[in-house]
């Protein structure tokens, strides 16, 4: 079914950026609602940032107006743009895929999925 793979992770001072990917194999091309979450240690995983099978975007308030999702023509790749990093931004990020637009029990089987996460240390 889906398949989703984080990279891009690493480590930064605190006002530096970064941009992480993730690299999303969707055989039956159900194009699903795609999102990223974070989980800092000893934390809940949290919404950071999410992009609709429309294009619409959305963010959680801590990053807005300094994270941007985006992703390829294809969909085969979604981005988060990472700038004016806080060390508070310090967690495991990974990559969702969500909802299908097509509703069809292969691609339902496909539905909340998880990548394997990529760090992101930010000191201060």
């Amino acid at each position: 079914l889906v398949q989703l793979v984080e990279s891009g992770g690493g480590s930064v001072q605190a006002g530096g950026s970064l941009r992480l990917s993730c690299a999303v194999s969707d055989p039956n091309y159900c194009n699903y609602d795609m999102a990223w979450h974070r989980q800092a240690p000893g934390k809940e995983r949290e919404f950071v940032s999410g992009i609709d099978a429309d294009g619409s975007r959305n963010y959680t308030d801590s990053v807005k107006g300094r994270f941007t999702i985006s992703q390829d023509n294809a969909k085969t790749t979604m981005y988060l743009q990472m700038n004016s990093l806080k060390p508070e931004d310090t967690a495991v990020y990974y990559c969702h895929a969500g909802r299908p637009r097509f509703l069809t029990a292969v691609c339902d089987l496909g539905a909340n999925s998880w990548g394997q996460g990529t760090q992101v240390t930010v000191s201060s």
